[in-house]
């Protein structure tokens, strides 16, 4: 089989990096990753047969020039980053290269979401009501950035006083993500759900959708958990979707895989919101339930080739489930964490799927997002593959860092996510975070035990990075550089203290509640920037009130007082620029009055 391009260029990181490096090696092509300088050693320079450094993943020019230089014919821009950039699919061109995705002009009309609704609107697809006019749309109103995506520069407005702190914060968050700070506003359907269809067209003007995806849970706009086909869509609402989003693809002439995300209202209607012109995080469910390998198929478009698939043949088989695994704290308003990856496990077995970035020895930071893995399950049926779903969750193992593995663990199992058809704003109304306090018993006792014999090497440290099979009975305890213990107890990477393996120490800032008079450091989560200060030394603060405003991976993050008390320092200024654990506030417990 002649591959589609000799070598293929990889302008992206993590995952998706590794999963385009693998169909690359399935067709035949070479493997060109472009590594940041940040990223040199990470798993994509690891896999790839080739890499070049680049400064950046952003700057379309060098990427472009970087590609050809190294001999590439292609360049396959993953997502994120530049995925979406008619800048890219530009320099490419005049690099003498094959951008993998749609034509500049189609990349232009989608990425911003004015222009796609007037695509929308000329192509007869049901858009949802919106305008340039907030006070004309009515409440409750939803605020979104007009480029971009990812949950990046959204806000909910229920009352018109909440409007232009609304407006404020979206724009200046689409604004660091994207350059751009234009609005659209937008009805906010309460109860809806997010369902997208998966399209591929090819230059020769043949097109097909391969289906649905349900990816309503949510966290702050971001998906968290999607699944194929989604719960309760018939045939015929399948097909209607699947039309709508192919006529959208003809009217702006789109060639590659794109998916077409839209909102079904409680009512039965439905509406379009927006086309995502690249892979989506999401793809490995579609390629589960109708084994076509999506990728594979974005580089053979991309060579020119025909689709060679009818719609008919496009067959939908079982049910597909994936989570997302990151480096954050679900327990602490999603931030973003950071830290040395000590050890893995990734799940095995029939009907599971692993997409991972990371391994055993790598680091993750806060530059980029945070998506360690991607597991999927499919089984014949919903039941089968949520069954699978937990099984597998449960042996996850990652330790070194705090993960949303308890969140995920938390979903999988909850009875109103197994009935199906839950909407966009369901996690954040039935998530209860559980902020970590003292360690666990359990805890300090697996820390003792593995202290009391420790021999080198943990076992589960070594022997999880080389693959061989460890009993999943045994508590996992790894020692870190510093001297610190981590225990991976019900989901949960629990860091214990060398000097405090008999008294567990209580990290500030973390622990609802605090003794009269006694005080807290509240340090940062993250590095980043101080926005925007809340309060002044002082200031009496109730539990969970917000202290400060953290600019950090271009989202704000609130700093919330972990309990109620009086601000007795500000260790920090409005557009500081904070590391990770910098001290930013001192909080003293009052005494009940």
């Amino acid at each position: 089989m002649t591959p589609p391009f000799a070598c293929v260029a990889i302008a992206c990181r993590g995952e998706i990096a590794l999963r385009i490096i693998r169909a690359c090696r399935e067709l035949g092509s070479q493997s060109l990753a472009l590594v940041a300088d940040d990223e040199r050693g990470g798993i994509a320079e690891r896999e790839a047969d080739a890499a070049l450094e680049v400064e950046s993943y952003l700057d379309a020019a060098t990427l472009a020039v970087t590609a050809a230089a190294g001999g590439a014919q292609a360049l396959h821009p993953g997502y994120g980053f530049l995925s979406e950039s008619p800048e890219l699919a530009e320099a490419c061109r005049a690099a003498g290269l094959v951008f993998v995705g749609p034509p500049p002009q189609a990349l232009a009309t989608l990425g911003r979401k004015d222009a796609a609704r007037e695509l929308a609107q000329r192509a007869g697809v049901p858009v949802v009501p919106g305008g340039a006019d907030p006070a004309e749309i009515g409440y409750p109103l939803l605020v979104k950035a007009r480029a971009g995506g990812g949950g990046r520069g959204m806000r909910v407005v229920r009352e018109a006083a909440q409007l232009a702190e609304a407006m404020e914060a979206a724009a200046r968050e689409a604004g660091a993500a994207f350059g751009d700070r234009g609005l659209v506003y937008e009805r906010y359907i309460e109860g809806a759900r997010h369902v997208e269809v998966q399209i591929l067209r090819d230059a020769h003007g043949s097109g097909l959708h391969l289906g649905e995806r349900d990816c309503s849970v949510q966290r702050r706009h971001q998906k968290v958990i999607e699944e194929a086909p989604a719960p309760g869509v018939g045939r015929e609402l399948r097909g209607e979707l699947g039309t709508a989003a192919l006529r959208l693809a003809d009217e702006v002439g789109y060639v590659g895989a794109g998916t077409a995300e839209f909102l079904l209202a409680p009512d039965g209607s439905w509406y379009f919101l927006e086309m995502n012109a690249r892979i989506q995080v999401e793809h490995p469910v579609t390629e589960l339930v109708t084994s076509i390998d999506l990728v594979r198929r974005q580089l053979e478009i991309a060579a020119g080739l025909p689709l060679e698939l009818a719609q008919g043949d496009v067959l939908l088989r079982g049910h597909a489930i994936e989570a997302r695994i990151y480096a954050e704290d679900a327990d602490n308003g999603f931030l973003p964490t950071a830290g040395d990856v000590l050890a893995v496990r990734w799940p095995r077995g029939p009907g599971v799927r692993i997409d991972a970035g990371v391994d055993g020895g790598d680091v993750v930071g806060t530059r980029y997002d945070g998506l360690l893995a991607k597991l999927c399950v499919h089984g014949e049926t919903r039941a089968r593959a949520l069954a699978r779903l937990n099984a597998a969750l449960d042996d996850v193992v990652v330790l070194g860092l705090t993960t949303n593995l308890p969140l995920l663990r938390s979903v999988a199992s909850n009875p109103e996510f197994e009935r199906g058809g839950v909407d966009t704003g369901w996690l954040e109304r039935t998530w209860q975070p559980q902020p970590e306090g003292a360690a666990p018993a359990e805890a300090l006792a697996a820390a003792e035990a593995y202290a009391a014999g420790e021999q080198g090497e943990s076992p589960w440290q070594g022997r999880w990075r080389a693959g061989a099979p460890v009993s999943p009975a045994a508590t996992p305890v790894v020692r870190a550089e510093d001297g610190s213990l981590h225990v991976w107890l019900n989901g949960r990477d629990v860091r214990v203290e060398r000097i405090a393996l008999r008294e567990p120490e209580q990290h500030a800032g973390r622990g609802p509640g605090a003794a009269a008079g006694s005080a807290a450091r509240i340090a940062a989560p993250m590095p980043g920037a101080v926005l925007r200060l809340e309060v002044a030394e002082g200031d009496e603060v109730e539990e969970r009130a917000v202290l400060l405003v953290l600019e950090a991976m271009k989202m704000e993050h609130p700093v919330w007082a972990p309990f109620a008390g009086r601000v007795i320092r500000l260790a920090c200024r409005e557009g500081q620029q904070v590391a990770a654990g910098e001290v930013l506030v001192e909080l003293a417990a009052e005494p009940a009055a």
